[in-house]
C-alpha cells in the first residue's frame, strides 16, 4: 500500500473525468440488496459521524434529519433515539425492511398517492418515515424541510451525470440554517470504475459552493483487505461539513 501520511497529503487524482458516463440503474442497486451485495453498509455505523455528532448537531433538540439513499443505515436509530426526526430515502424496499427489523422496530406501510408505486414506512414511534422510491420522485411527496443532512454512500453512488440535479434537489431540502455533512473518497478512477465514485474536491465546491461554506472535518486513510480487488492501493475517506452561508 502506499504510504498514508503522502496520500493524505497528495493533491486531486487528475483524471476526474474517467468515470463521468457511468451509469447504474435502479433495478442494479435492487439487485446488489437482493444478492446481498452490500459492503456499502457498515454495521456498526459510521465512526466519523459518531467522532463528530456534536459539531454536526451542535445540541440542538427536535431537529429533522435526512438520509438520502438511506440503505438500513444503523446511524438513523442514533439519531431517532436523541430525540430527533429521521426521513430517509431508499430504492430498495428489502434494505427498508432490513432496517426496521434488526433494529427491532415496528413499524406500518402506506401508498404514497404523489408517486405511483411508491410507499413510506413508518416507525410506530412516529420519528422514522423511509420513503422507498427514487430520490429524484422524493420532493412530490411534500416531505417539508431539513435542519441536518447526512450524505453517507449517497452522492458517492448517485450517477455521475446527476450530482447537479442531485445537489439541486438536496438543497431544496434545506430549512434556514441547515448543515450538511457529506463523506466521500478520494482513490485512483483509473483503477476502480465505481461505486462509489471518486468526487473530486473542485467537485463539491462547484456543487454546493455558491450556498455554503464547506469545511473539512478529516482525512482519514480508509484502506480495507477488501479493496484490493477494486485494483486500488490507497482509499482515502474526506467528511466535510456545509454550513449555510
Amino acid at each position: 500500500m502506499a504510504n498514508t501520511g503522502a496520500v493524505l497529503d497528495a493533491e486531486e487524482n487528475p483524471n476526474t473525468e474517467v468515470q463521468k458516463n457511468r451509469v447504474l440503474t435502479l433495478e442494479e442497486w435492487q439487485e446488489k440488496w437482493v444478492n446481498h451485495k452490500i459492503a456499502f453498509h457498515q454495521e456498526r455505523g459510521h465512526q466519523l459521524l459518531k467522532k463528530h455528532l456534536d459539531t454536526f448537531l451542535k445540541g440542538a433538540k427536535e431537529l429533522r434529519v435526512f438520509f438520502p439513499l438511506c440503505g438500513k443505515a444503523v446511524e438513523m436509530k442514533w439519531f431517532a433515539d436523541r430525540g430527533h426526526s429521521v426521513v430517509g430515502v431508499e430504492i430498495s424496499e428489502l434494505g427498508i425492511r432490513e432496517f426496521f427489523m434488526e433494529q427491532n422496530l415496528s413499524y406500518s406501510e402506506e401508498q404514497i398517492m404523489e408517486i405511483p408505486g411508491a410507499k413510506v414506512f413508518k416507525s410506530s414511534s412516529g420519528n422514522i418515515s423511509l420513503y422507498c422510491c427514487s430520490l429524484f420522485d422524493l420532493p412530490r411527496a411534500n416531505i417539508g424541510k431539513f435542519d441536518r443532512i447526512w450524505d453517507r454512500g449517497a452522492l458517492v453512488a448517485i450517477n455521475p451525470g446527476d450530482r447537479k440535479r442531485y445537489a439541486d434537489t438536496m438543497l431544496s431540502l434545506t430549512r434556514t440554517g441547515f448543515q450538511y455533512l457529506l463523506s466521500v473518497f478520494s482513490y485512483d478512477p483509473t483503477k476502480h470504475a465505481g461505486p462509489p465514485f471518486y468526487v473530486p474536491d473542485a467537485e463539491i465546491k462547484t456543487l454546493f459552493g455558491s450556498v455554503c461554506n464547506i469545511h473539512c472535518l478529516e482525512k482519514v486513510d480508509a484502506f480495507e483487505e477488501g479493496h484490493k480487488s477494486w485494483g486500488i492501493d490507497y482509499i482515502i475517506e474526506k467528511l466535510y461539513l456545509f454550513i449555510e452561508k
